[in-house]
């Protein structure tokens, strides 16, 4: 079963929109299993008006909380506990596109970080990370953090603006595979996501590391 977990150095880092491109061009499912925040278009919506997924193959959240904030807070205000056992990947008949909460230490609970959660998937992970200023340090710290928990990491996939200096030293520095990188479009639409993605990425690439 094809399955990729993407992942973030920090939150609106573009996870999302790279999720509803590869989920577009897999022709796969989505699932966010925590959303916090319900005010405005949640991450599950922009997936399905992005990628054009029929409604079925965008999966429903496993805990809906209505504050933006880490999962662990909004869930306090919320009045309701996360149970991080009851995060299990759902079985799908093609390509499953699994978006985390925040960056990777983002705190589910106030002692189960997201990426304990993904450790114990063993799915493979994409990292994506801004191109501007300060992401060579989140990037590195969040390639280490992958690596000591033996997460299998794709590669990373950057979001934002051509910094080829920057890119060039978090794929040396962190011995880490540049899967490519999706720019700031100013008309976002199926159209354009799909476009863009297939400029700056291979598709055979995703393709041909799930059989791997």
């Amino acid at each position: 079963m094809t399955r990729f977990v993407i992942a973030g150095t920090d939150t609106g880092v573009g996870k999302t929109i790279f999720s509803a491109a590869l989920a577009q061009a897999l022709d796969a499912y989505y699932w966010k299993p925590v959303q916090s925040g319900l005010d405005g278009e949640t991450d599950s919506q922009t997936v399905a008006r992005l990628s054009g997924l029929p409604p079925a193959r965008i999966l429903p959240e496993v805990w809906r909380l209505k504050t933006p904030a880490s999962p662990h807070l909004s869930a306090q205000i919320d009045g309701v506990e996360i149970d991080p056992d009851r995060l299990a990947p759902p079985e799908c008949d093609r390509p499953l596109i699994i978006e985390t909460a925040g960056g990777l230490m983002t705190p589910l609970t106030i002692c189960v970080p997201t990426i304990d959660v993904v450790a114990r998937w063993r799915i493979p992970a994409i990292l994506t990370a801004r191109t501007s200023l300060g992401t060579i340090n989140h990037s590195l710290l969040s390639i280490e953090a992958l690596r000591r928990r033996d997460i299998p990491l794709l590669g990373i996939a950057f979001v934002g603006d051509e910094n080829e200096n920057t890119q060039a030293a978090i794929a040396t520095m962190g011995d880490v595979r540049v899967l490519g990188r999706l720019p700031f479009l100013s008309l976002l639409t199926q159209a354009t996501l799909r476009a863009a993605f297939e400029a700056g990425f291979r598709v055979a690439d995703f393709a041909k590391a799930a059989k791997q």
